[in-house]
């Protein structure tokens, strides 16, 4: 399950759900810390095995917190913002970003990945990438309750992420 298409392999990720393989590009030229920060919990293993927390249908599924709880991050400190106007990027579908606290400066590994376009977002939060392939698994997401935030009882897993470069 490799993709050879890969435009470039050091800033593309392979994340594999239980239903299909997702290609997010990389924009390191959008958010370069946000984007060297996901790489490295990638290539330590982080983000395999943890749970899409919180999915609302028709916005967004999020993930890439340990404990499930919405609450948890890694063991790094949090990330300033690389927020981009705009006129740059926007939060359509497929974009993914970091999520956060109230505080602008609060981002450490939870992420989420667009399933429509939110305009509300844009400036706001910090774009690190897009999927290019394999929105069909993402929208395969199992949704949370609407009454409860969209939080998932059971939720769906990551099963694998990589970077493109290291898959051989």
């Amino acid at each position: 399950m490799t993709d050879t298409k890969a435009a470039d392999p050091e800033n593309t990720l392979y994340m594999d759900l239980k239903d299909g393989r997702v290609v997010i590009e990389l924009r390191p030229d959008l958010a370069p810390k946000h984007v060297e920060r996901i790489k490295l919990l990638v290539r330590k293993g982080f983000y395999d095995g943890t749970p899409f927390h919180r999915v609302i249908d028709g916005f967004m599924v999020q993930g890439g917190d340990p404990t499930g709880t919405g609450r948890g991050g890694s063991d790094l400190p949090d990330l300033p913002a690389e927020f981009s106007p705009p006129s740059k990027a926007r939060h359509l579908r497929g974009v993914t970003s970091m999520a956060r606290t109230a505080d602008p400066d609060s981002a450490n590994s939870q992420f989420f990945i667009m399933l429509a376009p939110s305009s509300h977002l844009d400036g706001q939060y910090t774009i690190w990438g897009q999927v290019t392939k394999g929105m069909d698994f993402v929208d395969m997401i199992k949704k949370g309750d609407s009454r409860a935030n969209g939080s998932v009882s059971d939720p769906d897993r990551i099963v694998k992420v990589q970077v493109a470069a290291d898959v051989k």
